[in-house]
């Protein structure tokens, strides 16, 4: 895992974690990487400084003690209260509501004209079909956030 502070063209900046520098590469260039403030695709590196153990915690964990973490180091942790409010919110969205995937565009359109069951439901649909589900009435809002994705 490596991972990168990175910055949008509206100067936010946030850091993220990645498989490999490979990785990144391959998300911007799919334009899937978005600003955890704004929402921007147009994401890049930034500066930044390598990690370095102290001498003295390195010493502690080859001890046998394992190396304190400060709470605001911890991966996944807020950085910010706009993070902490929109993992809030996904833990809301994921508890109370069901994820179906890419197909909820036809989802939300099979409950809007009764064809279905009304709930609550959440997933990912192109720019089109969100477009054409507003044009039709249907009510739908964008999510700050992506969906996880499930490895291994």
């Amino acid at each position: 895992m490596i991972r990168y502070t990175l910055k949008c063209d509206n100067a936010h900046s946030f850091d993220s974690w990645f498989p490999s520098a490979e990785g990144f590469d391959r998300l911007q260039a799919e334009k899937r990487l978005s600003c955890a403030v704004c929402g921007s695709n147009a994401v890049e590196k930034s500066l930044m400084a390598p990690s370095v153990v102290p001498a003295r915690v390195a010493a502690g964990a080859s001890a046998g003690a394992p190396a304190e973490i400060p709470a605001e180091n911890a991966l996944g942790a807020p950085a910010s209260e706009i993070e902490a409010a929109i993992a809030a919110l996904r833990k809301q969205v994921e508890e109370n509501s069901d994820y179906v995937g890419l197909n909820f565009a036809a989802e939300a359109r099979a409950m809007h004209e009764g064809a279905q069951p009304e709930r609550p439901i959440h997933g990912e649909a192109r720019l089109e079909d969100a477009r054409a589900l507003l044009e039709d009435g249907v009510p739908v809002a964008p999510l700050p956030f992506l969906p996880r994705r499930r490895t291994n």
